[in-house]
């Protein structure tokens, strides 16, 4: 059995979208990291936390040993400077700013363990060029609401979408799951669409 570790809508919008059956568990962690941590073991480190808190939850309710947790996150960085999510909507503002006209990398840190021992973690990037934006344009869509609870204040997959000139990589990692790379480790742990 698959368990997710995370309270994201758009992660389970992705499993079940290929396929994949799951239960969701709660994880909720800690998300500080070391200052001057490279992005990518910062969001191997979140991945991994998660996914241990999911596994802990998913134990004491009397889930099996066996199942597989999945844990993710995902942070945007831009010049080795990771974008969290805004805490207003001038942080949304100065982030989008910052990212009109210029190529970012967003990187999801994937973990998989299982309460035998089994784990594995690894972090994926798609680089995504944004083209350049107006003031008006950035406010506007602050004001749809969705750069809210989202690194680096858009959603690719939503009226974000419209500010991406090009990208390289996968798509669905920028929404919070790179789902190739999910399809082939979940098999290799023995979990099928």
């Amino acid at each position: 059995m698959l368990v997710l570790a995370s309270a994201s809508p758009r992660r389970g919008m992705l499993l079940a979208q290929n396929g994949l059956s799951y239960v969701r568990v709660e994880a909720d962690v800690n998300e500080d990291i070391p200052e001057g941590t490279d992005p990518q073991e910062a969001v191997k480190l979140l991945a991994l936390r998660k996914a241990q808190a999911g596994l802990t939850n998913w134990l004491s309710t009397g889930g099996s040993p066996q199942d597989v947790v999945l844990g993710a996150d995902t942070i945007v960085v831009l010049d080795g400077q990771i974008l969290g999510k805004p805490e207003s909507d001038e942080d949304a503002l100065q982030m989008l700013r910052a990212l009109s006209g210029r190529t970012h990398e967003v990187y999801t840190g994937v973990a998989l363990l299982n309460g035998e021992g089994k784990h594995e973690s690894e972090a994926i990037c798609t680089k995504v060029t944004f083209r350049s934006l107006t003031t008006e344009e950035i406010l506007d869509y602050i004001q749809t609401g969705e750069p809210q609870d989202k690194a680096g204040s858009y959603g690719i997959q939503g009226h974000g979408g419209k500010f991406v000139a090009h990208y390289e990589g996968s798509f669905s990692n920028v929404i919070g799951l790179p789902m190739e790379y999910i399809m082939e480790r979940l098999s290799v742990w023995g979990i099928e669409a």
